[in-house]
């Protein structure tokens, strides 16, 4: 019973030994593909002259990823994404309550620089290039409220948009925390001759993610 025992306690140990070593192997310099899923907290800025304040409001993220070593520390990250963005505002009128929200909807694709100084972290930053898919605004005036979900026949609507975006990644086996801040660097009213608000984004993503 005695050897029994010693011979199980060498077992778990051999064990534990091969995983502590497998965790602790540093995968940098390998090949990445994930998916991942969470949540913009958007708002936007740079829209001065406008008569509108505007607060933030929650939409959702996710897409697919890809991580291109060039060496243990340094790689290259695009990523496909579908993002809701917009903002929301309510204030009164004539003594009669009323709010706005506005959604948008963004397929985006982020080229960013991947800095691996430690395993399990990764900082990303690079350009974003956005495609505007859709838009829907939501106004409620008193008890009345109105709906409109706009298919950009007006051109001067900017549907192209550069923006940048950085962040950090956190990563542990196949599981990933990915945290982004971002910004427009062009305003969504083409030529400023359109009746649209004109205004960049901001935002704030987390996304919880998996590489496959």
């Amino acid at each position: 019973m005695k050897k029994f025992k010693i011979i199980s306690s060498a077992l778990f140990l051999l064990v534990v030994s091969s995983s502590l070593v497998q965790a602790q192997k540093d995968t940098r310099a390998g090949f990445d593909f994930g998916i991942k899923a969470g949540i913009n907290y958007s708002n936007v800025w740079d829209s001065e002259g406008q008569e509108f304040d505007a607060d933030a409001k929650v939409g959702f993220a996710g897409g697919v990823f890809m991580g291109i070593p060039f060496g243990k520390y340094v790689g290259f990250q695009p990523e496909v994404l579908f993002s809701q963005k917009g903002f929301e505002g309510s204030g009164t009128l004539l003594g009669v309550p009323y709010s706005f929200e506005r959604t948008t909807n963004y397929l985006e694709v982020p080229l960013l620089l991947q800095i691996k100084p430690i395993e399990f972290v990764t900082i990303v930053a690079g350009p974003q290039f956005a495609y505007l898919l859709s838009q829907k605004d939501v106004y409620v005036l008193g008890s009345n409220s109105t709906e409109q979900q706009q298919e950009f026949d007006n051109e001067n609507i900017r549907k192209n948009m550069l923006g940048f975006v950085g962040g950090i990644d956190f990563s542990y086996d196949n599981f990933l925390l990915s945290t982004r801040v971002g910004w427009d660097f062009q305003t969504n009213n083409g030529d400023g001759t359109s009746q649209t608000p004109r205004y960049k984004n901001q935002w704030l993503q987390v996304a919880l993610g998996f590489k496959l």
